[in-house]
């Protein structure tokens, strides 16, 4: 199957299927059986306890799960129909279209904001399209970040705050325009009032992008997301697998597995 073609300016929002996925490490599955569709820009939340495999899932949705040693796929993840494991797939062109922001703050620290931020392109075909600086600007006002570096595009990005840091990782992966982002505890080592910026900035890029995002804050799950997918261990030892899946008022109100009220309620985790 072909590599999906890049999306036009005026291109509907992308949607992922994830479809009777299993990920393993050294052939021992971390998470299995998978059935999952992500809708288009919408934030969908992936909670459960750890262990369940919920970054593991979020790293096989663009295919950055089989960089990792030892690691392999079965099933399919279908970006707009075109699988991305297909072997004539581009992990280039998929990771452009579906970003990632990891747990940690990652700028290159000694690199400038300005160029952290333009990292990304320099990997893809969209380099060329408009003057850098002011995809720069884009991006960085994409993040809720350009009032308060624009007069410090030249400073290292390693001298932002953690928070900053975060929101100019979230500025580089929207700089290569992709339709997706995946984003993996993204305010796990942020403060209180850097995680509710970040909590806003999410709930404001889902109007262009579509978001997963996977949290053990079971609150920002509840804040943030349209849809709700609860992964679980049925035992020590045993792959994660996703149990229930939902609006989040509804996942949160009236779950309809008792594994799922029984993580919310907090008799489990």
């Amino acid at each position: 199957m072909p590599t999906p073609a890049p999306p036009s300016d005026t291109a509907a929002p992308a949607r992922l299927d994830v479809v009777n996925l299993t990920a393993s490490y050294h052939g021992r599955p971390a998470v299995a059986d998978v059935d999952l569709a992500i809708e288009p820009r919408q934030v969908t939340a992936l909670i459960g306890p750890s262990g369940s495999g919920k970054s593991t899932l979020l790293r096989c949705l663009n295919g950055l799960h089989l960089t990792v040693p030892g690691a392999s796929v079965t099933g399919s993840v279908l970006l707009d129909d075109a699988d991305i494991y297909a072997k004539d797939s581009n992990p280039v062109e998929i990771r452009q279209r579906v970003g990632m922001v990891f747990q940690r703050p990652t700028p290159f620290p000694t690199m400038s904001v300005r160029d952290n931020v333009l990292a990304g392109l320099h990997l893809g075909r969209r380099l060329g399209r408009g003057p850098h600086d002011d995809l720069a600007e884009q991006a960085l006002t994409k993040a809720g970040l350009w009032p308060e570096v624009k007069d410090r595009l030249k400073a290292p990005g390693g001298s932002l705050s953690g928070g900053q840091q975060q929101r100019l990782c979230i500025a580089r992966a929207l700089a290569v325009d992709p339709e997706i982002l995946l984003m993996d505890e993204p305010c796990s080592h942020l403060d209180p009032i850097s995680t509710l910026t970040i909590e806003d900035l999410i709930r404001e890029i889902k109007e262009t992008y579509t978001v997963v995002i996977v949290t053990h804050n079971m609150q920002q799950a509840a804040r943030v997301a349209d849809t709700t997918a609860f992964l679980t261990m049925p035992a020590v030892g045993e792959p994660g697998r996703l149990v229930e899946v939902g609006p989040t008022e509804r996942i949160f109100s009236t779950p309809r597995q008792q594994t799922t009220e029984d993580y919310i309620s907090g008799k489990i985790g």
